[in-house]
């Protein structure tokens, strides 16, 4: 059976993008007088939960404060969040957020074979446009035929509700399609909608527990950045390619009906 699509996540996969996400929440918080500070391993331990705004009030809700203050904070928490959105938009516009290796050649890869594609992600549209118009260009936005973004769905990855709208809107089975991600939440949302799923963690991400990814590689690579040793051994050739995704898929394929 052909590949018909590719269904990627955006920050993390597309780009790695937390260190600008994470500068854009304390320039927020500094510009709304708030003495709150995300550090690198605080913010990391924050990526565990999905979404911005869910992001903010998880740590509201960490805070020794009364309950009546945090509610008063959880009040702020949409426009707090939507000076981050703005904020980090400017820091993709001003070209401090690149695409990661592989990601553009894969993309043009999928478009001249034929290969749908869509994103299946957590963060707003604001910050997937940005994103895309930055490093792709604005007609970059009709190459995605079905694009999920942040609250289009009732519940946020690792919930697969994302994945599921993404393939409705395709059209397509799960065994039609790949997914792309880069985290264990992202990973478990797409093997919950049933999907084959490729894992490239980044710094923020190592760490978490990829088992049940198809395959798991440093990035996806390309001409500049080639993958090595076992890396190229498992991808089948310097980059991951259409190719060697369609033969993942079938082995993947295969495995869920053998196992079932």
């Amino acid at each position: 059976m052909r590949l018909k699509a590719l269904i990627f996540d955006v920050d993390g996969t597309l780009a790695d993008t937390e260190a600008a996400h994470c500068a854009a929440f304390n320039d927020a918080f500094a510009a709304a007088g708030l003495a709150w500070r995300w550090d690198a391993a605080r913010y990391r331990v924050l990526l565990r939960v999905t979404g911005g705004k869910e992001r903010i009030m998880h740590f509201i809700d960490t805070l020794p404060l009364a309950e009546s203050e945090k509610a008063q904070h959880r009040a702020r928490v949409p426009a707090l969040h939507a000076d981050k959105t703005r904020r980090y938009a400017q820091r993709v516009a001003a070209g401090r957020v690149g695409l990661r290796p592989g990601i553009e050649r894969l993309l043009t890869e999928a478009r001249g074979a034929g290969v749908r594609l869509a994103l299946a992600t957590t963060t707003s549209p604001q910050n997937v446009e940005a994103l895309i118009d930055a490093t792709l260009g604005p007609a970059a936005r009709t190459w995605f035929s079905s694009r999920v973004c942040g609250d289009a769905v009732a519940n946020k990855k690792p919930a697969p509700d994302a994945y599921l709208r993404a393939l409705s809107e395709l059209g397509l089975r799960a065994t039609d399609c790949v997914a792309l991600e880069d985290s264990a939440n992202g990973l478990r949302a797409a093997r919950a909608a049933g999907l084959c799923t490729i894992v490239t963690p980044t710094d923020w991400s190592a760490a978490e527990d990829f088992a049940d990814a198809a395959l798991v590689l440093p990035h996806l690579g390309d001409a500049g950045h080639a993958l090595e040793g076992a890396d190229a051994r498992r991808a089948g050739g310097p980059w991951l390619g259409l190719a060697s995704i369609e033969r993942i898929r079938a082995v993947h394929d295969d495995h869920m009906e053998a196992t079932a």
